[in-house]
């Protein structure tokens, strides 16, 4: 989660980061949700691995957007934990992003783009923190090719 914690920060978006299991902690699930949601969260991340149904939970519990996270903790490279998170019954969506780190970062951007529909400075943020990627992927796309330049 450190890559979404991260992401989140820089962009000056409040939150929790707490541990709970669709499983092991049912009641303490949703003790969490229901006391967010008077704390006025307005949008939950799970990140889980395995059988993965923190996200699903979480769903069935709120009417707010959940975005999970698939995280790879078992012997099936973390592909039960992405069809775990993905097959949600009708009604209770989750949006699922990519596995582990990649898909951390994507629900750290994920959030913040949802959050952004009612707070312009924050969809302003996330312009500018797309401008400086774009200029990333043109920097080192320069440097490569001079690099390679005349090579076979």
């Amino acid at each position: 989660m450190r890559p979404c914690v991260d992401i989140l920060k820089e962009l000056g978006i409040s939150f929790i980061i707490t541990v709970s299991s669709a499983h092991r902690t049912p009641e303490r699930t949703r003790e969490i949700v229901r006391e967010q949601e008077r704390a006025g969260t307005r949008v939950f991340i799970c990140a889980a691995g395995m059988a993965a149904h923190l996200a699903g939970a979480v769903a069935a519990i709120t009417v707010k957007p959940v975005i999970g996270i698939p995280v790879s903790a078992g012997g099936l490279a973390g592909m039960d934990a992405l069809f775990s998170t993905v097959q949600m019954p009708p009604g209770y969506p989750v949006a699922t992003v990519a596995l582990d780190k990649a898909g951390a970062r994507n629900a750290a951007w994920l959030a913040a783009q949802i959050l952004a529909l009612s707070d312009p400075a924050l969809g302003e943020k996330i312009e500018a923190a797309r401008a400086l990627m774009r200029e990333d992927v043109t920097t080192v796309g320069e440097e490569i090719r001079k690099k390679y330049a005349g090579t076979p």
